[in-house]
Parts: C-alpha cells; structure tokens; sequence
C-alpha cells in the first residue's frame, strides 16, 4: 500500500507546473533565488512536496518568500490574496475545539496545519509576507498565539484594513466564514 502522503507522478507534475508558473510570474517575491535549486530541494524532499500540495488544495497558492542560507532552506508561504478558502471557519486550536459544546466547527487551524506538516505564521512573519504584498485585505488569518495569552483562553489574528496590519485577540474557540490561517512551509 503507498504511503498516503505521497503524490503520485501527475499530481507531482501537476503541481510543479503551478508552483513554477506561480514562481515567475512573482519575481518580487524572492529576488535571488532561482527555481532550479527550489526544484531541486523539492524533488529531494518528497514529504515537503506533499505538503505543499496540501497547502495548494486547501486554497494557499504557496510560493517561496525567503532562503535561509545557514539552514539551506526554502521558505514558503500561502500567497492567496485572502485566507485559504479551504481553511475557513475553524477555532484556534484542538483545546478550543473540544470546549465548545455546540455549533462545534468542523476542525482548528493547529489541528490542520500539524495534518498537513505546515507551520502557522507568526505576528511576525505575517508582517514580513505583508512587506511582500497586501493580503487578507476582506478577511483574517489566525496566527500563533503566546502561551501566556492561550492559556488564558485568548488566541490572536490578523488582517490587513486601513494601509496597516492589525493584530486582534479574540476567544481560541470562536470562528467566523472570514478567519482561517496562513502558513509556512520549509524545504
């Protein structure tokens, strides 16, 4: 039997063929880095491809947004305009879900991005991707929260309104069809 998180030849094809065509159409993100060392660490790396193509199928439009040298790391980010569509109307994280008795949503944005061995963004990453583009400009993105802050029962988001990147709390357990999470991908 094969192993559930590898993809087979048409869908690795496949999402070579978006991720390139994503990467040259977006030089401004990653001035410097060339596509045949991306591909390269990708074709190195099939679990990472594998996650790069959950970032893919849940809305995330990944692309490269940074190379750290001294780990020789890619360094993706989802770069959909707004927060995934596919990972909208979810709480903070599995502690949160589970305290909700009622009208439970349907999973936490820890949850998936452990599920699909993605990381999500910090307050300051998400800055950092904002310096790249304006995103999340109709909705939010959860983003790792300080435990002192969860362990209160807090959790943070942020979004882009008024030419500003804004930070907000709100309850771990709330969920709205606007708020979902970015994350981070390192190859």
């Amino acid at each position: 039997m094969a192993n559930k998180k590898e993809l087979s030849t048409e869908q690795r094809e496949e999402l070579l063929k978006i991720v390139k065509n994503r990467f040259e159409k977006n030089m401004s993100r990653h001035a410097g880095i060339e596509w045949p060392k991306v591909l390269a660490k990708l074709d190195a790396n099939p679990e990472k491809l594998w996650s790069l193509n959950e970032m893919e199928r849940t809305g995330g439009e990944p692309d490269v947004v940074d190379y750290n040298k001294q780990e020789d790391q890619y360094i993706f980010y989802d770069c959909s305009a707004e927060t995934p569509k596919g990972r909208r109307s979810i709480c903070y994280d599995h502690e949160a879900l589970e305290s909700r008795k009622e009208n439970k949503p349907a999973n936490s944005a820890v949850n998936m991005a452990t599920a699909m061995g993605i990381e999500l963004l910090s307050e300051e990453q998400y800055r950092a991707l904002q310096q790249l583009e304006n995103f999340d400009k109709k909705s939010s993105s959860w983003v790792k929260t300080p435990s002192a802050i969860r362990k209160l029962g807090g959790a943070v988001f942020c979004d882009f309104r008024y030419n500003t990147v804004f930070l907000y709390h709100n309850g771990a357990e709330s969920y709205y069809a606007v708020r979902g999470f970015r994350g981070l991908l390192k190859i």
